[in-house]
């Protein structure tokens, strides 16, 4: 009983027009909030609570390799969106193979700027997987040691709910 709620649940959030803009404009506005006057806030700076309704759509990524960074904490809408934990796996696990240079480019340009990427994605369409869109916002973040070696962002996806998992997707625009 309760599994049949929290997937009507899920299928109510991924429905709620805007709501992927809103949580991306709320991630943003916390991160520049976090800045004080610096160019890049530092990973020692996030507390939970400032992104509470923002939590399960959030992530920090750690550099592994040039345009490489891998999921060291990823809300439950991530989670779910691939149907399974996604910690320690990459960023580029939840593209089509199209899809994952052009988001590696993204990332690199974030460690490396520092700049800030927002692509908007879609996801592969198929038997049991419903149309989806999603956003995906890539903030620099400093380590203890003073280099841009973490990203914090949010990925919301928007549709009619998220069907069979894994849930990959297509780049359709980067800035």
């Amino acid at each position: 009983m309760d599994r049949d709620f929290d997937t009507v649940e899920k299928v109510a959030r991924l429905g709620q027009a805007g709501v992927g803009r809103r949580i991306v404009a709320q991630m943003r506005a916390y991160w520049e909030g976090l800045r004080a006057g610096r160019d890049v806030p530092a990973r020692s700076d996030i507390d939970p609570r400032g992104l509470e309704n923002a939590l399960e759509y959030a992530f920090i990524l750690e550099r592994v390799a040039p345009g490489m960074g891998r999921f060291r904490l990823a809300g439950m809408h991530l989670n779910d969106l691939m149907g399974m934990e996604i910690r320690g796996m990459p960023l580029t696990a939840m593209l089509t193979p199209e899809g994952r240079k052009r988001v590696a480019d993204a990332t690199e340009a974030v460690f490396q700027g520092p700049a800030i990427a927002e692509l908007v994605l879609t996801a592969e369409a198929g038997i049991g997987k419903p149309p989806m869109t999603a956003r995906l916002l890539l903030l620099p973040m400093t380590s203890d040691m003073g280099d841009v070696t973490r990203i914090l962002g949010c990925l919301v996806g928007e549709g009619q709910g998220i069907g069979r998992t894994p849930r990959r997707f297509l780049v359709e625009a980067v800035q």
